[in-house]
């Protein structure tokens, strides 16, 4: 799938005496997609030559186009300098242009500065920048007077309620969020007689309704909500020409497998999984580490999720197995990303597939490993930073220890770790009012309060 893209990288690299003074793309958004991330960071390297340039005209526009560069950079790389720089230059070309004789331009350039905001959420999960976003967004929608830039503002406000609503919302509240979408979805599909830019939009904020979609149907374990998903996500992907548009395609197939593992996990339908797991794995086979490290690392994820599904499902070693080598190519991108929320996340699920293994096994090494990679894990961890991805380490630390009561049928000091690990646990849970994730927490207090384990394999 990329390959074209390269192919045409070497074509146009080698009609230029100069291949990088001006960049690849000539500002033109849509050719970013078939830059690896070397040529990415090479075109915004020149994206800011050319914008500081004395003699260059329309300066604001080019610093506008530097800016969707880096945001580019950024999302594919989790680098928060390059996401530092993006949202920098896209202020600096909303405070070139003139609100009042420009104010479409302006508002573009504001609405930059809110989807840098609201990528930085995402990525070192901040909900500070959730607001700065909604500012943005909110003036952007004000200013605009056509174009893209409206549908594009919609979305992002949009995006940042079904964030606000995810942790606490029913089924309701997630089809009210949905339906948000609607009109600047609609809005952008129109657009697309007039601007090839809209195209990929559209699909981006279908997949972005997908994506929340996804987190509302796992954690309520509702099948019409991941089936809404799965049909955003088929749709994006039917809209792509993955020859000319192929990482936002594989973004689509991604998100596509994933929501089939996910409602095979809620309907029970074991051959879903393992049809999710096989549309991640093929999603893999045409995106590369070195086009979107980033991308490459969230596939990774979500197919060792599936893995660890079918291993739940069958009580079958290997694919925990091959759930944990997931894990750990994930670990090669993640391991530079330490404030990212997804390197915590990976090794939480990387112990539980550890955790599993040995007790199917009865590998106390393989327990011992997990605990000592979760432990490291938690040191990076601070409570007042990201109370929810610290209290997930300390529920998947306390189900280490009951692991290892379960399968030695001993107790040195492990249950009251584990005690101490969900109490503490639980009490973030009940501030960030996450109702599933304390009902798990209760549920494991209680059985280990209830008195001493009946061992599971005699070691």
């Amino acid at each position: 799938m990329f390959e074209f893209g390269r192919e045409l990288m070497k074509r146009i690299a080698g009609e230029r005496m100069k291949p990088f003074s001006d960049g690849l793309t000539g500002g033109d958004a849509a050719l970013l997609e078939l830059l690896d991330l070397n040529l990415l960071q090479q075109e915004a390297r020149a994206a800011d030559v050319a914008a500081g340039r004395i003699s260059v005209k329309d300066k604001p526009q080019r610093r506008l186009d530097a800016a969707i560069v880096w945001r580019e950079v950024a999302r594919r790389s989790g680098d928060a300098v390059a996401l530092r720089k993006a949202a920098a230059t896209a202020e600096a070309a909303a405070a070139g242009f003139d609100p009042d004789r420009s104010s479409e331009r302006w508002a573009r350039a504001r609405c930059e500065q809110g989807v840098c905001a609201l990528l930085g959420a995402e990525l070192f999960g901040d909900p500070g920048l959730n607001a700065a976003a909604e500012t943005a967004f909110l003036e952007a929608r004000g200013a605009a007077r056509g174009g893209l830039t409206a549908p594009l503002a919609d979305i992002g406000l949009a995006v940042i309620e079904g964030r606000q609503s995810l942790a606490a919302g029913d089924a309701a509240t997630a089809r009210r969020a949905a339906a948000r979408f609607n009109a600047p979805i609609a809005a952008l599909d129109a657009l697309t007689r007039r601007t090839a830019a809209a195209r990929p939009l559209a699909a981006e904020a279908r997949l972005a309704r997908a994506d929340l979609l996804c987190g509302w149907g796992a954690r309520l374990g509702d099948e019409a909500l991941l089936t809404i998903a799965l049909n955003d996500a088929t749709a994006a992907a039917r809209r792509l020409d993955s020859a000319y548009e192929p990482l936002t395609w594989a973004r689509a197939e991604i998100l596509r497998g994933q929501a089939l593992a996910l409602w095979g996990e809620a309907a029970g339908d074991i051959d879903s999984v393992a049809a999710g797991a096989t549309t991640l794995a093929g999603a893999l086979d045409h995106l590369t580490r070195d086009h979107s490290p980033l991308d490459w690392a969230r596939t990774q994820i979500a197919l060792a999720h599936a893995l660890q599904a079918l291993g739940e499902a069958s009580a079958d070693e290997r694919a925990y197995e091959q759930a944990v080598t997931c894990y750990d190519r994930a670990s090669l991108v993640l391991k530079e990303a330490s404030a990212s929320p997804l390197r915590g996340l990976a090794a939480g699920e990387r112990a539980m597939c550890l955790a599993r293994s040995a007790e199917l096994t009865g590998d106390l090494g393989v327990l011992d490993a997990a605990e000592a990679a979760m432990k490291i894990e938690l040191s990076n961890l601070r409570a007042s930073r990201d109370p929810v991805a610290w209290a997930l380490a300390q529920l998947h630390l306390a189900r280490l220890y009951e692991a290892r009561i379960d399968i030695t049928g001993k107790d040195r000091g492990q249950r009251a770790a584990a005690v101490t690990a969900l109490d503490a646990a639980l009490d973030v849970f009940g501030e960030e009012g996450l109702r599933s994730l304390s009902i798990v927490a209760t549920e494991a207090l209680n059985r280990l309060k209830a008195g001493p384990a009946i061992p599971r394999t005699a070691v």
